[in-house]
């Protein structure tokens, strides 16, 4: 046995007794969460008092695959064989979950388990920028995270909304960037967005000393889980250049939100920035973000023109290339990797770099096919500030609609993938944003149980996977979190999805050919052009693939096959007016017989305010008595020039 891991295993076995093993959660061995991998059950319980008998049996590293474990209970106690500290410790949280406790006794069932991580990344992401997080929070989380065998933790921790992390060379980061003068965030965006000096009345935010970020990390190291820091850049950084407006394309504060890539100042700050990151996160990744950058001031500033005049770059696309590009390998100079969201890829991705797939799974695909690696968190199904329930009874949220199953039914790896590249496929990772999640109680709440679901999805083989078993083990866990003090999702009391989603429309329009007088939007194609009769009713999100989006007028004219009586047509449209989707202003409703002429029957109004907040949803429909083979459906985009989505053309 080697040395240092032999010193480790007594670590293990003394100090973090105290930390998150051998607490009785009562959960027994058909509970297990994560499900794993192999599990013989014996005949027989060892019962104790106090703690378990628990031999350890370290093999040299390369034996067992990393974080693996071999957990066995007999009539002389527990034994746990692994090659790693990780394996150990994640065998610990196994064998809390399988001691119950009663009648003052505490017991575990004979048994054996063989158990492994699917992805060596099982990832939480914490965004302490919209709203800051104290370290006693994270460390709470973290506790969660890894009875959950999860292993890392992305902080991100700059963005425009406030910087969180102390830079010594840049002071102003902390005094001036971390702060701002509303509380929610939503209305410092409605506001002016300015911010705010440390110390001022009413000053909201705060910042990580580096003495708070070591306590993290190594509180973190202890619970087997890696913390990955999050500066962003080149956009999403309008906090940096108020504080040093210097950095920007216009010299002013207030003006954009990424940096002049053409201004040598630009690397020298970034860069020594990353320094003072480096020097405090023993990461193997480093996160640059790379997203949603607007583009449009380098297109006009002399400095970044020159820039790519200079390199000889085509388009602003391959700008942002570039300064991604020197950075990773400023980066990588120091022993490090860089991971980006997916617009890194734009422009072309700098050689070693990983990619973070949020935006769907088409660029971290992508990304394999050329041999990076990449972490899966596809907003569809990892993107936790959606609801989890039906919206009118949960808290304010960005909108959609993302219950647990949704999360747990995610599978990495599709069928598309190339197999000679799923390796390059490390893992998975929970999203959180919290531009709406003020307060500590609302992220555990949206953190919890779906967090768990990934969890699952990131240890656990596929094969073993069972949503109906899940969602019966994963209310004891609830149970279980509850007790200890979380702030958690109530599941045995969720309303579900829309009622009317849940099962089919028949109609005379059902099945009938539509003809599109107005493209659909790529982005929401739905079924494509069998989406209005094919008697699917959207749920309550514009994003599950049932409704059909279009930044135009919806003109479309469904064909009966032949004349006929109508007595009604309508049509559901949604309004949510945060990411910009609204009712129409109106909608036309006219029949025809032969497809040329056409007469009109009815106009809808829309009555719903634009600044209503809810999501809301509203029938454009009539009642009507003649004789049709054509109905035209016409609804015109509102004033708001927002999407307008729709999810069935009903005819009676």
């Amino acid at each position: 046995m080697h040395k240092s891991f032999k010193n480790i295993i007594v670590l293990i076995s003394t100090v973090l007794l105290g930390i998150s093993v051998f607490q009785a959660n009562a959960q027994g061995i058909e509970n297990l969460i994560p499900v794993p991998a192999e599990v013989n059950i014996n005949n027989g319980e060892y019962r104790f008092d106090g703690e378990p008998k628990v031999k350890y049996v370290a093999l040299p590293e390369g034996r067992m695959p990393a974080e693996s474990y071999r957990l066995k209970v007999d009539k002389k106690g527990v034994t746990i064989t692994s090659s790693d500290p990780a394996g150990v410790f994640y065998a610990q949280q196994t064998l809390n979950q399988l001691i119950s406790d009663a009648e003052g006794q505490k017991s575990i069932p004979y048994c054996e388990i063989y158990d492994y991580p699917r992805f060596p990344y099982r990832g939480v992401h914490f965004d302490v920028s919209r709203h800051f997080r104290s370290v006693d929070f994270l460390k709470k989380q973290i506790d969660a995270m890894a009875m959950y065998k999860m292993n890392r933790m992305h902080i991100h921790l700059t963005d425009a909304a406030g910087w969180r992390l102390q830079i010594d060379a840049y002071p102003r980061l902390a005094s001036f960037a971390a702060w701002r003068p509303q509380h929610q965030w939503k209305d410092w965006w409605a506001g002016n967005r300015h911010y705010a000096e440390e110390g001022d009345p009413g000053a909201y935010g705060g910042y990580y000393t580096k003495d708070d970020m070591r306590e993290l990390i190594q509180y973190a190291h202890n619970h087997h889980i890696e913390v990955i820091p999050e500066i962003e850049l080149p956009g999403h950084s309008e906090e940096v250049l108020a504080a040093y407006p210097e950095l920007s394309c216009t010299g002013k504060p207030y003006t954009q939100g990424e940096f002049c890539v053409g201004n040598e100042e630009t690397f020298t700050f970034l860069e020594t920035v990353l320094d003072e990151v480096i020097d405090l996160f023993p990461s193997e990744y480093i996160h640059i973000g790379g997203d949603e950058a607007n583009k449009e001031h380098w297109k006009k500033c002399p400095k970044c023109q020159a820039r790519m005049a200079e390199e000889g770059l085509q388009s602003v696309d391959e700008l942002q290339s570039y300064m991604i590009k020197r950075i990773a390998r400023y980066v990588e100079s120091k022993g490090r990797k860089v991971i980006g969201w997916d617009e890194i890829l734009d422009g072309g991705l700098a050689e070693g770099a990983a990619v973070m797939s949020w935006r769907g799974t088409e660029g971290g695909i992508k990304a394999m096919e050329m041999g990076h690696d990449v972490i899966m968190t596809p907003g569809r199904y990892c993107y936790l500030d959606h609801a989890q329930d039906a919206p009118f009874k949960e808290p304010e949220s960005i909108g959609g609609y993302l219950p647990l199953d949704s999360v747990y039914v995610y599978e990495p790896i599709e069928p598309s993938m190339p197999q000679d590249k799923v390796g390059y496929l490390k893992g998975v990772q929970a999203n959180l944003w919290t531009e709406y999640v003020v307060t500590d109680e609302h992220a555990e709440y949206m953190y919890w149980p779906r967090t768990i679901a990934i969890a699952e999805t990131g240890w656990s083989q596929p094969e073993k996977k069972d949503l109906a078993d899940f969602r019966r083990r994963v209310l004891l866990a609830l149970d279980c979190l509850k007790n200890k003090g979380y702030a958690t999702f109530d599941l045995a009391s969720e309303y579900g999805e829309r009622k009317l989603a849940q099962t089919g429309l028949e109609h005379k329009a059902k099945g009938c050919k539509v003809i599109y007088n107005r493209p659909i939007q790529d982005w929401y194609q739905a079924a494509g052009e069998k989406t209005f009769t094919d008697g699917v009713i959207g749920g309550w999100t514009y994003s599950d693939n049932r409704w059909q989006g279009f930044l135009s007028d919806i003109d479309v004219t469904v064909d009966l096959g032949n004349v006929q009586t109508v007595s009604y047509v309508g049509g559901t449209f949604m309004q949510l007016i945060g990411p910009g989707v609204f009712m129409p202003s109106k909608v036309d409703i006219l029949v025809s017989e032969d497809g040329e002429n056409f007469t009109l029957v009815a106009t809808v109004w829309n009555d719903v305010p634009v600044t209503t907040p809810d999501l809301l949803f509203k029938d454009f429909s009539t009642i009507c008595d003649c004789q049709a083979r054509y109905v035209r459906y016409h609804a015109y985009r509102s004033t708001m020039r927002g999407f307008l989505f729709l999810d069935e053309v009903v005819v009676n």
